[in-house]
């Protein structure tokens, strides 16, 4: 038996250390789980407590991609689950990590970490890394001393959350080819098709059918006149991007969207599903009902519907729940607002919430699936119709020219 040094948390958050006797490091962190603690280092005591060096500043503004929020928290899971200490975890997390900022990212926690700090503080100093709902869902799994459930849950959201986002994206691709290739199509038909005929009608010296000249006036101002059609539109969408920057421009934007028929409900749809993932997650994770409300906020891409929530955490402190000031916003759809209020007479909001999460989840990825069915056709018909159009003004220049019948 040797004597060994252990640093762990408690079930409230709080850092113990002390002394313990064991075969080797595995059976301490197995005395340790026993007694209720998270390890966060575990050594011979001989060798006494590391001194380290405060974090590397440099880093803490770096930005995290969800894809290595996922890998960090699913590997960290699965070592802890395994028994291991925690700062043995974050070390092979490190030398695991394939880019070097994101290693040091987990080094600096590692740091952190032997020197007193709880996994929910280290993490809090890289913000761009670990987004706020994250440290505190870490934080209440500290205080309940279930830190490896909550990683679990943690992986369950951003996997929704990656494969949602990774769904709308794959559905958008095909419909912007489509356009890409349309608008192609009319610059090349503009920029050489045209012109070349053109040359051919005016030495000709015949008038032309409308819409032949309708097109060549065109063609012949895109060509002369294209930079400048560039900088105006250029310093337009300059205009446009940096007062969409502002508050109120956001939220006249995201008033519009709304009221825009099938593209504001689909609006409101994935904004209510990311609304009852997040909060149902963070509820079910022990996180304080008012404090997940206001982390939810910030998750709402929409400003329209992230101010209501303003309403709805004063109806909160004021008693009355949560579904009736979800209610009196007007925002959120009655089967929502139905499920929202069973879960709460139940005492079941958090598995409610995730319930909700789900079904708008499948809802929007149908809605998506019929806009794109529709959208595909009419955009493959659009462009056909329109360069068809160009070709047969040309056509129909040629065929006068030539008095021939057409």
């Amino acid at each position: 038996m040797a004597e060994f040094f252990y640093k762990a948390s408690d079930k409230m958050g709080n850092i113990v250390q002390g002394n313990l006797d064991g075969k080797d490091e595995e059976s301490v962190v197995n005395k340790l789980h026993t007694m209720g603690y998270i390890p966060i280092k575990v050594q011979p005591s001989t060798k006494g407590k590391v001194s380290v060096a405060a974090p590397t500043l440099k880093y803490k503004k770096i930005k995290g991609s969800v894809n290595d929020l996922l890998t960090f928290t699913q590997e960290l899971s699965t070592l802890l689950e395994a028994g291991l200490p925690l700062d043995k975890s974050l070390y092979i997390l490190a030398e695991l990590a394939e880019k070097r900022k994101l290693s040091q990212v987990i080094n600096d926690i590692l740091k952190m970490v032997r020197e007193g700090s709880t996994l929910s503080d280290a993490l809090s100093k890289y913000p761009g890394v670990f987004p706020r709902l994250y440290v505190n869902m870490v934080k209440a799994g500290e205080a309940g001393g279930v830190l490896e459930e909550i990683l679990k849950r943690l992986v369950e959201y951003l996997e929704s959350s990656k494969e949602f986002k990774e769904y709308i994206i794959s559905a958008m691709i095909y419909p912007a080819i489509l356009t890409s290739v349309g608008t192609g199509a009319v610059i090349i038909l503009l920029l050489f098709v045209i012109p070349k005929f053109a040359q051919i009608f005016n030495d000709m010296g015949q008038a032309l059918p409308l819409s032949t000249a309708v097109f060549l006036k065109i063609s012949l101002l895109f060509r002369k006149f294209w930079w400048m059609a560039l900088i105006g539109f250029s310093i337009i969408y300059l205009i446009i991007k940096s007062y969409l920057k502002t508050e109120h421009g956001k939220f006249v934007k995201d008033k519009i969207l709304l009221k825009i028929g099938i593209l504001g409900n689909l609006i409101k749809k994935i904004e209510v599903a990311r609304f009852a993932r997040t909060l149902g997650t963070m509820i079910k994770g022990g996180v304080p009902i008012l404090s997940a409300l206001t982390i939810v906020k910030d998750t709402i891409n929409n400003t329209l519907i992230a101010k209501s929530m303003d309403q709805v955490t004063l109806g909160l402190r004021e008693g009355e729940g949560i579904a009736a000031p979800l209610r009196a916003v007007n925002i959120f759809p009655p089967l929502a607002l139905h499920m929202i209020t069973v879960g709460e007479e139940t005492g079941q909001l958090d598995e409610m919430l995730l319930n909700v999460a789900n079904t708008y989840d499948k809802e929007v990825r149908n809605i998506i699936k019929r806009m794109i069915t529709l959208l595909e056709p009419a955009l493959i018909l659009f462009v056909a119709l329109l360069v068809g159009f160009i070709m047969i003004s040309l056509l129909t220049a040629i065929f006068s020219m030539n008095e021939l019948p057409f």
